[in-house]
């Protein structure tokens, strides 16, 4: 068989393909089975004990690399005048369909499973406004005495010690004292690394992200600290399989709390807080301005230190890739877009309830 039907071959796959994730994605407990909890963790394990090792990010290089041949390729066909187009486009659509399919295949579909909650047993609901502030309110008790824990002094900011590859190596522990209470959400063998592009993801306004093609847990070198910690055990819970965002930033933040260091755990209570506050001010401003003030003049100071680190990066262009992001999100089954980060409330609201 030569080499361009193997192309035409592979390229009519792409809309087979598409048609097929459209199909299993209407079978959240399908996916949840036979993937989720079926082939999924082998497959994850698999390219963690694989890439995991290696001390760079070979996520990022491949990216390098796709991206050289890609404006290559570009180059030749506008040099060439546009010479053998039908060609060059059905080896670029088989192209597309090999990582369409190994986008899915190898970590995508998670995005189609059942929801976090029912997995954990949390009776996740509208919540109202009361419940919100009750939240709030124990979230601030628990970060004001974290913080306290570690500065013995409520106007302290409070500095990180660690370096980004031991907070790597701290990171496991939260979920190894997680799985005993929950144990679908053991983790084993790190693939945590810091992203060859944490400049450009600074200019993006992310943190971090997952590689599905390798399965490397990506963290921007770039943000503060303090936020470290909880940033890399959301992108292991995205690693285990929770591919929402709302349901990582939980899984998070459960692993930060969960851990016996005394900087995840602020950090998990930091993030928790974060979020909650600007649901908060989104239903009352001035109630989100009574609470705010409750906390520990230390954490507001690495509040403002961290407001100040993201704004030297805003830019023209970041409000642009936050639209292609939001349109990925929303293809992939979060319909709130970027909005679904936010839905993390819904969950620690459900969480405390059964706690407290």
């Amino acid at each position: 068989m030569s080499h361009q039907k193997k192309y035409i071959y592979i390229a009519l796959a792409l809309p087979i393909q598409i048609i097929l994730v459209q199909i299993l994605r209407q079978n959240p407990q399908w996916i949840e089975h036979y993937y989720s909890t079926g082939v999924y963790p082998y497959f994850s394990r698999f390219f963690r004990v694989f890439f995991g090792w290696i001390p760079f990010s070979v996520g990022d290089v491949l990216g390098f690399i796709f991206l050289f041949l890609f404006l290559k390729k570009i180059y030749e066909v506008i040099k060439k005048r546009f010479k053998n187009t039908l060609p060059n486009l059905i080896k670029s659509t088989a192209i597309l369909s090999i990582i369409y399919c190994c986008f899915y295949a190898f970590w995508g579909l998670n995005y189609f499973r059942e929801p976090l909650a029912k997995n954990l047993g949390l009776q996740q609901s509208n919540y109202t406004t009361e419940e919100l502030v009750s939240t709030t309110e124990h979230i601030i008790k628990e970060l004001n005495a974290v913080h306290l824990q570690i500065t013995s002094n409520d106007s302290v900011k409070v500095i990180v010690p660690y370096s980004q590859k031991e907070i790597y190596k701290l990171a496991p522990n939260g979920f190894k004292s997680l799985s005993a209470i929950y144990p679908q959400l053991n983790y084993q063998t790190s693939s945590i690394k810091s992203s060859l592009v944490s400049l450009f993801q600074s200019y993006n306004g992310t943190s971090g992200y997952i590689n599905p093609l390798t399965g490397e847990a990506q963290v921007n070198d770039m943000i503060p600290k303090t936020g470290y910690p909880a940033t890399t055990c959301h992108e292991i819970a995205h690693q285990i399989g929770w591919a929402a965002e709302n349901d990582a930033n939980f899984v998070g933040f459960l692993a930060s709390v969960a851990n016996d260091d005394l900087y995840f755990k602020y950090s998990g209570y930091r993030m928790a807080y974060n979020y909650c506050i600007r649901q908060v001010y989104k239903r009352d401003k001035e109630l989100g301005k009574e609470l705010a003030k409750t906390l520990n003049e230390g954490v507001y100071k690495d509040y403002k230190a961290s407001y100040v680190h993201w704004q030297q990066f805003k830019n023209p262009i970041e409000p642009y890739l936050k639209k292609g992001y939001n349109s990925y999100l929303k293809a992939n089954n979060q319909s709130k877009g970027i909005q679904s980060y936010s839905y993390v409330v819904d969950l620690l609201i459900a969480y405390f309830k059964n706690e407290y």
